[in-house]
């Protein structure tokens, strides 16, 4: 009899969880996916991040098998399941819709699954018990959907999805109906649970903030193409296209020409607002760091940080963002029309190295 573990480790192979070698995806005249190359190592949690349109969804239903490949070849646990249908692939989907029976009780709807394998009920049982108490919710197992508020509705659906042991776990964007202070537990609590299952999660998300916070790994998503994969600090700090560097946060992108005649360099630089300080207009730069003069366009308070747009020289607009620190009935420090030097230590300007000038 399978073991109900939802603790224990997932299964491992040197391959990874998932491959996929020059998956292309066309609907019609429109190619969704451009020979698309990915691997997914296995217990990782990996965000798929990128605009409406990217071809992440569309990523996410091949591997499901929801979809098929026009070319490519997908793997999971090392075997070929290109033509595999979904019910005999070793995934399991959670949509952002729940989609939870709403005559079953909590634990009704998480044992559905097992029920239909042929499981016991003893064994149902004890694996549901199992499965709620991993999400936190065994107190409400005999309620119905309608009694639980949305967190609560997904954290149902992810069990009901863990609780059949998939080598790996599809999510399409899971959080994008609940509101902002509840995602941002839920992106908690998803990671949580992620960690303790050890099941390799594949997540599809538009939200730069939710991939930053839940992945070990980013794929950041463009027209098809992924157009960089690395951890969380990785794709921010060093973005290697302009595309990554402006659709990851805010960005300050200096054109190559103005990078040269500050740092010597004829390269596309990225540099963060909150790397970004603001001087008076006469004041003295420590020695290696780049600045430039400007005037103060607007001032955007935020709440825990205060947003300064600068027109620098060359028509440039810059952004400096600093946290607000100081006492709230403190004044402010510039206002609109102010002259400021705008200054960055040169270490913390990104060079571009796929963007040409």
């Amino acid at each position: 009899m399978p073991s109900s573990d939802l603790s224990a480790p997932a299964p491992t192979v040197q391959v990874g969880d998932v491959a996929l070698r020059g998956v292309t995806k066309s609907f019609g005249a429109m190619t969704a996916v451009r020979d698309l190359d990915l691997d997914v190592r296995s217990g990782e949690f990996l965000s798929m991040l990128g605009p409406s349109g990217s071809g992440k969804t569309t990523v996410l239903r091949i591997i499901a098998g929801f979809e098929d490949a026009t070319a490519g070849e997908i793997r999971i646990g090392g075997e070929d399941v290109t033509r595999t249908p979904p019910h005999l692939r070793q995934v399991n989907t959670v949509f952002q819709d729940y989609a939870l029976f709403p005559h079953m009780t909590i634990a009704e709807n998480v044992a559905y699954g097992l029920a239909v394998r042929g499981r016991s009920r003893a064994d149902r049982t004890a694996a549901v018990t199992e499965a709620i108490a991993q999400v936190r919710l065994g107190h409400l197992a005999d309620r119905l959907p309608h009694q639980l508020s949305g967190g609560q509705r997904q954290r149902i659906a992810l069990a009901r999805a863990l609780i059949l042991r998939p080598r790996v776990l599809l999510l399409d964007e899971p959080l994008g109906a609940l509101d902002k202070q509840l995602r941002e537990e839920m992106q908690i609590e998803l990671k949580r649970i992620q960690r303790e299952v050890g099941i390799t999660f594949v997540f599809v998300t538009h939200d730069q903030e939710e991939a930053l916070t839940l992945s070990d790994r980013v794929a950041v998503f463009n027209e098809g193409r992924i157009e960089q994969i690395g951890t969380a600090r990785e794709v921010y700090e060093y973005p290697q296209t302009e595309f990554v560097a402006r659709f990851l946060g805010l960005s300050n992108i200096i054109p190559a020409a103005l990078a040269e005649r500050l740092t010597g360099r004829a390269q596309v630089v990225s540099v963060r607002p909150e790397r970004v300080r603001l001087l008076d207009a006469d004041a003295t730069v420590p020695a290696g760091d780049i600045s430039v003069p400007g005037t103060v366009a607007e001032v955007v308070y935020t709440g825990p940080t205060t947003r300064v747009l600068i027109d620098a020289e060359d028509g440039l607009r810059l952004i400096s963002e600093t946290q607000n620190t100081h006492h709230p009935a403190a004044d402010v420090l510039v206002q609109r029309g102010d002259r400021v030097r705008v200054a960055w230590t040169a270490d913390h300007a990104a060079a571009l190295p796929e963007t040409t000038a």
